[in-house]
Parts: structure tokens; sequence; C-alpha cells
């Protein structure tokens, strides 16, 4: 095996505290909102996964690249992530139907990575006092120089995020001969997403995160979709419009995760940034409706107020999260809109949530007959 010297690499926190690491090769610096996710696979998701647009990523597994990249399983079309920090970064990975390796993958896209890290002290350091924003350089710059670029650094709290990852122009996805048509608006939506919709006979038509209602139901759609997405949700006042003009006509909704809390502000119900968010594969959901537990995939800085949800006489609480009885996912009681806070498409071994993607072709038939 070839002895790669590698260079050393910092990672600064907004609160100065210093990591130390090495670079596995791509020299720069970037910065972004540190957070991490605790899941022992699906690295290439993670990364191509709209909703982390401006975080960097720390990883908690201890190896990371070990397994290649594959050109079928990203969730957008390049990596989305800021940055990226691991314990161990494998150059070398052993997969039968791997495309390419993980270091080319990155390289290609020129994302900043640092290995070597103390990721368990990190991790708990991040725990007990909250994300925050970051700074990671593998090109030499000095810590002092670093600390002042972060005037450059924007707040996640209040930050609009989606219209850097949305489509800028409408697209189709699936058969157009399909039996039910949705109109999707597209706040960072991930392709599985899709590809749920589509293996349940639906032709989608993917608008911008600006398109209004009227964009949207010029395709006479059956149901509408609104999607996961990165940053703030209260700065979103157009996709929140266009929820209320949906729910004017009752037409079938759905909201997944971003959708999910605008859902929710266009009914007056506030968001609040967590101290730190839920990004793993195996968080424990309650269905309150069914009493039956979920092994769920979540990915989410910001979530509903639980008492004002409760509070709301049109709402009523359908999913709560087991780790800290946060809102994990809702319905109105008067209008055919429904939503969650976790991710029913990504299915991290267990597939105990896509019942939810059926639950949506059985409220546009409900609504059809």
């Amino acid at each position: 095996m070839k002895y790669i010297n590698r260079t050393q690499a910092v990672l600064l926190l907004k609160d100065g505290t210093v990591f130390y690491g090495k670079s596995i090769g791509i020299e720069g610096t970037t910065f972004g909102e540190v957070a991490f996710n605790t899941g022992t696979t699906g690295y290439q998701e993670i990364f191509t996964d709209p909703s982390y647009f401006g975080q960097i990523m720390v990883t908690t597994n201890a190896h990371i690249g070990n397994y290649g990249v594959n050109s079928e399983e990203v969730e957008s079309d390049n990596v989305k992530i800021s940055g990226l920090v691991c314990k161990n970064f494998s150059f070398n990975f052993s997969r039968d139907n791997a495309s390419e390796s993980l270091f080319d993958y990155l390289k290609k896209q020129n994302l900043i990575v640092i290995s070597d890290v103390d990721t368990r002290a990190l991790v708990s350091y991040i725990r007990d006092n909250g994300a925050m924003n970051a700074i990671i350089s593998t090109d030499g710059t000095s810590v002092d120089e670093l600390k002042k670029m972060f005037v450059e650094v924007p707040d996640m709290h209040g930050l609009e995020l989606a219209s850097k990852v949305s489509t800028k122009e409408p697209y189709f996805y699936g058969s157009e001969n399909a039996k039910y048509k949705i109109s999707a608006l597209d706040l960072g939506i991930k392709t599985n997403i899709l590809r749920n919709l589509a293996k349940r006979d639906c032709y989608i038509k993917v608008f911008p995160y600006n398109a209004s209602f009227e964009d949207l139901s010029n395709f006479s759609p059956d149901g509408y979709f609104l999607s996961n997405g990165p940053g703030d949700p209260e700065p979103l006042v157009s996709a929140q419009q266009v929820a209320r003009d949906i729910l004017k006509v009752n037409k079938p909704l759905f909201g997944i995760c971003l959708g999910h809390q605008v859902i929710g502000l266009a009914n007056g119900i506030s968001t609040y940034k967590m101290f730190n968010g839920h990004r793993g594969i195996n968080h424990p959901v309650k269905n309150l409706l069914t009493g039956k537990g979920e092994i769920t995939s979540q990915n989410h800085g910001f979530a509903i107020v639980k008492e004002e949800l409760e509070k709301n006489p049109d709402f009523e609480l359908t999913h709560v999260h087991l780790n800290d009885g946060t809102v994990a996912g809702m319905k109105m009681k008067n209008k055919n809109c429904f939503s969650v806070q976790y991710h029913p498409e990504a299915s991290p071994g267990p597939h105990d949530s896509t019942y939810l993607f059926d639950q949506f072709i059985a409220n546009i038939e409900s609504a059809i007959n």
C-alpha cells in the first residue's frame, strides 16, 4: 500500500474551539453550520441531500469511503454539504457495483474534507454547546486568519436556502401515462421521494421554490406535495402562501420535513431552531394514531412548536419523536392535508414509514371518488 503524506488541517468553531486533523488532499477553506449524522451507512445519500446545503457534516461512523460511490445512489445532481469532517477516510473501497472511490468523487466537486479528527470529542462538544457555525481549512490558513472570516458566515437562523438548491425550471418525473398527477414544490427535493411517488403510478411535475399556486394548479394535479429542503422555513413566505391556497381548494396535500414546517407556518403555528437537530437513520417515532413505533431517517435543524400545534383546533398531532417528544407528524382535521418531519423515502434498512406515500395516494383516491 502506498504511503500518503497528508498535511495538517483545522476545524474552527464560532466560539473559538479548535480541532485538528489531516487533509485528504483537496485544498481550500469552507464554512457552514457544523452538524453531525449518526448513520453507519448512506454517506453518499447524506452528501447529496439538498437539506444539508450550508452545513459542514461530521460523520460519527468510524469509516467513510470504504464502499466507494455508485451513480444510482444520489439524492440530487451533486454534493450539497459545505464540507466533511470524519475520523477515518478510506481511499480504497470494496464493493462490486461501486463506480469510483469517494475521494475521486469528492475531488471532482472540490469538497473540502478533514479526516483524523477526534469526532467523538467533537460530537460531544456540539451536543453540549449546540449547533454553531464553523470553518474548516486544509490550505494552511492560520487560526487567527480563519477567525476573521466568521464575519462572512451567515447564521442559520432566519437564513433562506431553498432558493440555492431548488430547480430553476419546472421538470417532469415518471411516466406521463401514470394514473395520478402530482404538482411538487421543490424546496430541495430528494430524488428518492420522486422515485417513491413514480413507483405508485404518479406523474410528477416539479416546480421551483417560488412558483405560485396558479403555476402548480395549471398542471391540473390530483394532489400537491411540499418537499424537504435546507435552511429556516420562516422566510419562505411564497411557499407558505402556496400551502394556504392549496388548503383553500382542499386538494390532497402532503409535506415532508421543510414542507411540513411550511404547512405549520401557513396556519399560524410557529417553528424554532433546535439546540441540536435530528440527523441520522435510527430515530424512534411513535405513530399516535396506530400506536406503532417506527425507526426513521431524519435530517432537520428546525421544528414545529408542539404547544401551538396542540392548541390549534384545526390540527391533530399524529407522530411524536420518542427521544425528546418533538413533533414528528401532524394532520388537519377539516382538510385533506398531512405532513411528517422525517423522511419516509429514505428506508434506512427498515421500511417502516413508506406507508405514508400509500396514505397520500389513498387521500387522492378518496378525493377523486
